[in-house]
Order: structure tokens, then C-alpha cells, then sequence
């Protein structure tokens, strides 16, 4: 059988595959870096005084309540008044109890009235910073002077530089234990190939580098967000103090055990590998192999875990169970992913490759995808819920991405197994015959410079003329790279499998991608549970909502503040009542009041309300109709005198 060598075109688009698959995974990078923040698993689900409250008197301190436990520290709670100073003593409380998480701080006495503001910033339990600011007025609303930072916990450059870390963090994880187990598991001679030991080398830095950046990146990350703060050093040991610190110094470590096993896998097991022939020394070399894959086993889950331990895994729903699964389902996803790469650069810069090498990487990398399937389908389920969070929620929409990316790369696999299939039919024999004729075809091509490139003709130019002798040593260097292509394409069904490898990489880099915004993103179980406790908060009925809005008309004696009751605060029919007062408290007599409730999701409204007045300054109206559960906007339109008219809104939340 003669063989033949790829057409131009389709040399062309193979050439261009690694080059598109790279432009489309950096696109999708860019697009998931620089988004907005991923919501945290935790979220406040309450606070005394309350959002937008007027209280009577100054309280003695503010309480937060969260969802889930968070880390805070002691500046993490800050109350401003009016003119932006500093209201609070800075002294965090620590109120936690049973299930309940409460944080507060405490106010300085004879705090003057006004609006004061509440900013806080935290660290939910699955690493990710969450953030938030609300006000609340005593004795009456008045204008302020603050202004809070225009990024939130976790964003701008900081977040952007953090988040680029986890995706090299992840990636240098899946190769590095890819890597390490298709030489092991598939192809022992890997260990002495230099593009094999290239990959898993950097990808080992890869790793190391981006687990040091994110430890650095940390407290301006949870912070400040200024990148100036990576060298505190206070700040550095109280991130020590913290879960995802001690994952990271954990991964550290485990990552010098690591460089240990990478050191034996390419020093004294390669050269064993090189050197066996007698079946003692074969013994020998599988002894050193099966002590590899267990130790290597061990740092690879060691590593894993550092993972589990301080992300989605370590919160929620049965965390005993979640995180072993969580180590197996990164495990599996390394082996597959990671060994596939392997094989990639196996097939394109090895020529010698044997073909059972491939035949033993299927069987893993079925193996693989049947523990990937079978972990995912638990955190699948764990994450979400319902069916409805699939289709509702940001996570359920990437992990269906995730699915159907899974599903296209088990589709491509198969076509690789098929290769495969083709390969080991093909007698042995096949491998030599076409080196020889690809080592035929290169020598006849070498004639051509023979006489130049000749050990004397060498001794002579080289001295005499360096750039002719630099211009001979890139022409034996492409002459080389020319025999190792002839070698590789001189088999059509080895061409094949390495095509079809390449778009399988291709996918991977996507999945990989995916996979690790979805450890970014608040679960879709967790969604749904915060949708439902804010529903049932306003469903109850005799928790009516209640919100306090000053106005200025800007006219003469223009200055007041409306307080709106709207009983009980849900879906269908409602009360409401108005009542309208001065700046010194007393009822004010407007001579006009209209109300509008506006759903903008879903473009309803709006829809208008005029009050009857019961009394001076008290107005109410029944049945008052909301068809539908969400945001609402309520816009109260006040007129104190034939001119002078203002609008004032507040949104709220109406099961």
C-alpha cells in the first residue's frame, strides 16, 4: 500500500484548528472574566435596622443576617451618617448561634438625626466575596453625602487578574495529571520523550504560578480591590487564617511533592523505561510503575481536594458526600482532558507512537467518563434541585452547556475509537514500511543540500561565513521537522486519529472553560431557596411592606416624606395606605397624591392608583391588583401647591 500525504486544503484547515480552538477559548475567557462578579452562595437575608427604616431613636448597633455562614473581619461593617464620617466603633460582634448568622457592629452614642449608610463586605463559605450597602434614617431622611465604591467585592482588574488565575490553576491541574497518567497508565516510553515531559513540566509551573497569584491576589480580591494590597502583609496572614488560604498553602505543598514525582518520572523511571529488556529489569520497571501511580494518585486527589475543600463542594446540601465526589469528578475530568492532550502532542510531535498506546488511552478515557458521568449526575443534582433552576437559573444554563459540550466530545471520541479500531487491524509491520518509505522520501530530499551540509563543507563555511552556516543549520532543521511530518502522514489512519484528537482538544479547552465559570456561579439550588424565602417574607399577612420615601417639590413648604403601607404585599388583591407628613412630623395636607406600580421584567404597567383621603394627610384605596410576582416598582407623584409637583419610586419585592 502506498502512502500518501494529506492534501494542501486539508493541511491547511488541520493547521488551522488549534489556532481557531484557542481564538474561540480565549473569547469565551474574555467573555466570563470580564462579566460582573459571580454571585456567592451566601446572601443577606436581613438587618436591623432594616433597608430604607426610619427609627425613632439611634439604635445601639446594626446586625446583619446571612443565608449561610461568612468570614468578616473587623472593618467589614461600616456605618456612615450624612456628611460620610464614620458612625460605628469599628468593634465587630459576632452573633451567631445554631443556624442562625448573625454579624453587628456598634454605633457611637448620641449619633445626631438623618440618613446614615451601611456598607459591608464578605467571604461566603465557597471563597467568593460578596458585598452590598443599604440606608436607614433616624428621626427623619435627609440628604448624604456618601459615595461608595463604584466595583464590588470580588471585581474591576483585581477580580479580572484573580479570575484568570483560577482558569490556569484548573487548566494546569487537568494537564499535569493528565499527563502524568497517560505516560503511566498508556505509553511507559512517554517518560523519555522530551515534547511529553515539555508539556507536564509546564504545566506543573503552570499550576504552581497561578496557585502563588491567587494566595497574593487574595485580600485585594475579598478587599479593597487594589492591587497595591497583595503585599500587605497583614492582610496576607489573616488570608492564612482563612479556608481557601489554608486550601492554598495546602496545594503549595502538595505541589513540591509533586515536582518529587515529576523529578522520578522523567529521571530514573525514564531511563529504566529505556534501559528494560530482561524480564527482571521489565519487573523492576513495573514495580517503579505501580509505586508512580499510587503515589502520584495520592498527590493528584491531595491536590484535588484543596478544591473541594474551599468551594461549592464544602457548603450546602451533604458536604460529607459532596467533597469526595467533587475530588473524583476533578480526578476523572484530569484524566480524560488532561491525557488527551497528552496524546495530542504524542501523535504530533512523536512519531513512534505505538499503537496500543492509543488502544490502552480509549479504555481509560472510557473509564474516565463513566466517573465523570456518574459524580456529575449527584453535583448536577445537588446544585440544582428542580428542573426548573436547569432553565431558570445561570448554573442550570451552564451545566446544560456543560452537557451537551460533554455529549459533542463523547460524539468526537467515538469517531477516535473508530480510528483506532482501523489502527489495530493494520498489521505492525505497517509502522516500519512507513518509516522506511517516509525515511526514503526525506533522504532523497536531503540530496538536494547534501554537499553543503556536509561535516566538511561545514569545517570550511562555518569560520568564513556565520550566516551561510546559521541559514545550513535552519535548513537541517526544517529537513528534520520535513522526515518527522513525512513519518507522521505517511500513515493515513494515524492522520486520522490525529485530527480527530485535535478537535476532541478542542472542545476540551471549551468544556474547560465552562467548567470553571459554573464553580464561580451561585448554584441554582441556592437560587431558588433565596427566591422562595424573599416570596414567603411579603406572602405572610400580616407582613405587610412598608417603605418611607422623602420628598421636595421645590416650591414653598416642599419638603416632606410619604409613608406607604401595602397590605398584605403579594400577588392579587391589596390595601394600601398613604400617610404624608411635614418635616416636623405633622400630617401634611397635599392637595393631590397619585400612586403607579410598575413590573419592568415583564413590561406591566404602569398601573395607576388614586387614593381616597380618609384624613388630613392619611389616604387609602382596596383592591388594589397585582398580577404577578417580582420586582415592582411603586411611584408616588405628590403635589403640594398648583405648580409644584414632584414623582418619588422605590422598588420592592411582592411574592
Amino acid at each position: 500500500m502506498t502512502a500518501t500525504a494529506p492534501s494542501t486544503a486539508r493541511a491547511r484547515a488541520t493547521a488551522l484548528l488549534p489556532r481557531l480552538a484557542l481564538v474561540l477559548a480565549a473569547l469565551l475567557a474574555t467573555l466570563f472574566t470580564a462579566a460582573s462578579p459571580a454571585t456567592a452562595h451566601a446572601a443577606l437575608t436581613a438587618s436591623d435596622p432594616a433597608d430604607g427604616a426610619v427609627v425613632a431613636t439611634a439604635p445601639a448597633q446594626v446586625t446583619l443576617s446571612f443565608s449561610e455562614q461568612v468570614a468578616m473581619g473587623d472593618d467589614s461593617i461600616r456605618v456612615l451618617d450624612p456628611q460620610g464620617r464614620r458612625a460605628d466603633t469599628g468593634e465587630m460582634r459576632d452573633m451567631c448561634s445554631g443556624n442562625t448568622v448573625r454579624y453587628g457592629t456598634a454605633l457611637h452614642s448620641g449619633l445626631p438625626n438623618g440618613t446614615y449608610t451601611v456598607a459591608w463586605q464578605a467571604v461566603s463559605a465557597d471563597s467568593h466575596p460578596i458585598s452590598g450597602a443599604f440606608t436607614f434614617s433616624i428621626g427623619a431622611p435627609s440628604a448624604t453625602e456618601v459615595s461608595l465604591p463604584s466595583t464590588t467585592a470580588g471585581g474591576g482588574p483585581v477580580g479580572i487578574a484573580y479570575g484568570i488565575a483560577r482558569y490556569a490553576a484548573y487548566a494546569g491541574f487537568t494537564v499535569l495529571v493528565g499527563g502524568a497518567a497517560f505516560i503511566l497508565l498508556c505509553w511507559r516510553r512517554g517518560a523519555a520523550e522530551r515534547p511529553l515531559q515539555k508539556l507536564v513540566v509546564r504545566a506543573w509551573v503552570t499550576l504552581t504560578a497561578a496557585t502563588l497569584a491567587m494566595l497574593v491576589l487574595r485580600t485585594p480580591y475579598t478587599g479593597s480591590g487594589r492591587f497595591a494590597d497583595a503585599f500587605d502583609l497583614d492582610g496576607l496572614r489573616a488570608v492564612l487564617e482563612t479556608k481557601t488560604g489554608a486550601s492554598l498553602v495546602s496545594r503549595l505543598l502538595l505541589l513540591g511533592a509533586a515536582a518529587l514525582f515529576v523529578a522520578v518520572l522523567f529521571g530514573v523511571y525514564a531511563r529504566r523505561v529505556q534501559d528494560a529488556g530482561s524480564k527482571e529489569e521489565d519487573r523492576d520497571t513495573s514495580d517503579l510503575t505501580f509505586g508512580l501511580a499510587i503515589g502520584g494518585a495520592v498527590v493528584a486527589g491531595g491536590i484535588a481536594a484543596t478544591w473541594a475543600l474551599s468551594e461549592h463542594a464544602s457548603t450546602g446540601l451533604q458536604p460529607g458526600l459532596a467533597m469526595p465526589a467533587d475530588i473524583l469528578h476533578l480526578l476523572a475530568v484530569a484524566t480524560w482532558l488532561g491525557g488527551l492532550s497528552a496524546l495530542l502532542v504524542a501523535l504530533h510531535k512523536v512519531p513512534g507512537i505505538e499503537r496500543s498506546a492509543v488502544q490502552r488511552f480509549a479504555g481509560v478515557a472510557f473509564v474516565s467518563v463513566v466517573g465523570l458521568a456518574g459524580t456529575g449526575v449527584y453535583q448536577a443534582w445537588r446544585q440544582t434541585g428542580s428542573w426548573s433552576a436547569l432553565t431558570g437559573t445561570d448554573y442550570g444554563r451552564l451545566l446544560l452547556l456543560k452537557v451537551a459540550l460533554v455529549a459533542v466530545l463523547i460524539g468526537v471520541a467515538s469517531m477516535s475509537r473508530k480510528w483506532t479500531a482501523r489502527l489495530a487491524e493494520v498489521p505492525a509491520a505497517r509502522d516500519g514500511a512507513a518509516a522506511e518509505a517516509a525515511g526514503a522520501a526525506a533522504g532523497a530530499g536531503a540530496d538536494d543540500v547534501s554537499r553543503e551540509t556536509s561535516p566538511a563543507a561545514a569545517t570550511v563555511t562555518v569560520p568564513a561565513d556565520p550566516e551561510r552556516a546559521a541559514q545550513l543549520a535552519r535548513q537541517r532543521a526544517a529537513l528534520e521537522s520535513a522526515r518527522e511530518k513525512r513519518v507522521r502522514d505517511a500513515d493515513p489512519d494515524r492522520a486520522g486519529l490525529r485530527r480527530s484528537v485535535l478537535v476532541e482538544a478542542a472542545i476540551a479547552v471549551i468544556l474547560l472553560v465552562v467548567t470553571t465559570v459554573l464553580t464561580s456561579t451561585e448554584p441554582g439550588r441556592t437560587v431558588e431557596q433565596e427566591a422562595a424565602r424573599g416570596s414567603s417574607a411579603t406572602a405572610v399577612p400580616d407582613r405587610a411592606v412598608k417603605i418611607t420615601l422623602p420628598f421636595d417639590t421645590g416650591g414653598h413648604n416642599g419638603k416632606g416624606s410619604v409613608r406607604l403601607e401595602l397590605d398584605p404585599g403579594r400577588v392579587g388583591a391589596n390595601t394600601l395606605h398613604l400617610w404624608a407628613d411635614t418635616g416636623d412630623g405633622q400630617p401634611f395636607g397635599l392637595p393631590e397624591v397619585k400612586i403607579a406600580f410598575t413590573l419592568p421584567a415583564k413590561d406591566i404597567g404602569p398601573l395607576p392608583v388614586v387614593p381616597d383621603q380618609a384624613a388630613p394627610g392619611h389616604w387609602t384605596a382596596s383592591g388594589v391588583q397585582l398580577p404577578l410576582a417580582g420586582e415592582w416598582r411603586i411611584d408616588v407623584t405628590v403635589r403640594t401647591s398648583d405648580i409644584d409637583q414632584t414623582t418619588v419610586q422605590k422598588t420592592v419585592k411582592i411574592g
